[in-house]
């Protein structure tokens, strides 16, 4: 599909639209559409995705400031129409090949009152492809900006419903504002929110964001870490148990163990075949990560610490421990610690992690760790974000589907 991006600029001019836009174009460029820019202002994002200029689309344009200065007094001047005119068909000719259009703020604000009249000009002659208008402000309900709109057109433009478009918002706030504008029903508003690039803000290795491709851990709610070598005395047994009560309480709960096989031990081969099999017994495959099965060397340390940085809890059943550095590791990174209680670790935990026996019953253990998540503010806000606020899902979720309509 091909799918064009309209607003007044893109990066690397910074602002929170051109953020957003940025994030869409590159999702729906790996998601194998061809996408083009529109813009006055910004640069290229990719070889990938290129940036048609038409300068008269900048908010800023020397002759869009003069028209806006009579707009703003109630004055609709010869230059306006001008402006709209010559508009109409630089717009045309820039979204000939295009199947989807997504505009961003333009029909929103009063920035640039020449380009939003344009793109109505064109949409109700149906000259343009399919039309999605993507509200993240909105003139009519902002204080700040009622003192320069007007009754009448082209201010009544930013406060009508066009027809045969979809309208996007990216709060319940927003949703209210649009709908009671426009005298909407509510469904015909679609809320899609903003996100954040996870490797971006966790500064994720490469390697690392390979493999939480391939594990799609990111998609956990919670994600548990146990940062141990494959070896019977971490006791990894208990921690896929509990991982399976524990999905009953959270479905998308997930386990990720690190460590490679014992390379000194010639019997752990047969321990993590045992193991796999206890997963696939259990249904977590998909659920239950053992790194070793991608990687068979140790993985670096930053990548060890970019997965304590992601991870919402550590588990350590472990029966045997000569000190327990993943303990600090996880204190270093705010984990919540739930761990066996063996010398070594409750001397390092002290009264601040979570004991359980080695042999506890799995679901007693989960009880533990579910309550944590079920109690916890933080905690659970952590769960929701990343399931809800990180661009890839959020693209999964919401802008997928509303590009396939």
């Amino acid at each position: 599909m091909n799918i064009a991006l309209l607003h007044y600029s893109t990066p690397p001019v910074v602002g929170g639209v051109e953020s957003v836009i940025a994030y869409h174009a590159r999702l729906m460029t790996e998601d194998g559409h061809s996408v083009c820019l529109i813009a006055a202002r910004g640069e290229s994002l990719t070889e990938q995705i290129s940036l048609t200029r038409i300068p008269l689309v900048d908010s800023q344009h020397p002759r869009v400031l003069a028209v806006k200065e009579s707009l703003d007094r109630g004055q609709v001047t010869t230059e306006f129409e001008v402006l709209r005119e010559e508009l109409i068909p630089q717009l045309r000719d820039a979204l000939s090949a295009v199947d989807v259009l997504i505009a961003h703020n333009v029909c929103s604000l009063n920035k640039n009152l020449a380009l939003t009249a344009a793109l109505y000009q064109l949409h109700i002659a149906r000259k343009i492809p399919r039309l999605i208008l993507w509200h993240h402000d909105l003139a009519w309900t902002t204080p700040r900006y009622l003192p320069e709109l007007h009754d009448n057109y082209p201010w009544d433009l930013l406060r009508t419903d066009w027809g045969d478009t979809v309208h996007v918002v990216g709060s319940e706030m927003r949703r209210k504002e649009l709908t009671e504008l426009m005298k909407l029903d509510s469904a015909q508003v679609r809320l899609i929110p903003n996100g954040v690039d996870a490797a971006r803000f966790y500064k994720l290795e490469v390697q690392t964001q390979e493999l939480l491709g391939q594990t799609r851990a990111l998609d956990a709610a919670p994600l548990m870490l146990l940062p141990v070598r494959v070896t019977p005395r971490k006791n990894i047994e208990l921690a896929l148990h509990t991982l399976a009560e524990l999905r009953k309480a959270f479905p998308q709960a997930a386990l990720v163990v690190t460590g490679p096989l014992d390379p000194h031990n010639p019997h752990n081969r047969e321990y993590f075949e045992t193991l796999l099999s206890l997963r696939a017994q259990l249904g977590l495959r998909g659920a239950a990560h053992f790194l070793a099965e991608l990687e068979e060397s140790y993985l670096p340390d930053e990548v060890i610490a970019d997965f304590y940085r992601i991870a919402d809890a550590m588990i350590l059943p472990s029966r045997e421990e000569g000190f327990g550095i993943p303990l600090i590791e996880a204190a270093f990174s705010h984990l919540p610690i739930f761990c066996a209680d063996i010398p070594p670790l409750r001397e390092l935990g002290m009264r601040d992690a979570t004991f359980f026996s080695p042999d506890e019953n799995p679901a007693i253990v989960a009880g533990l760790i579910a309550s944590y998540f079920q109690t916890t503010g933080p905690a659970r806000l952590a769960l929701r974000a990343r399931s809800t606020f990180r661009w890839e899902a959020i693209y999964r979720q919401f802008i997928a589907s509303l590009l396939s309509e």
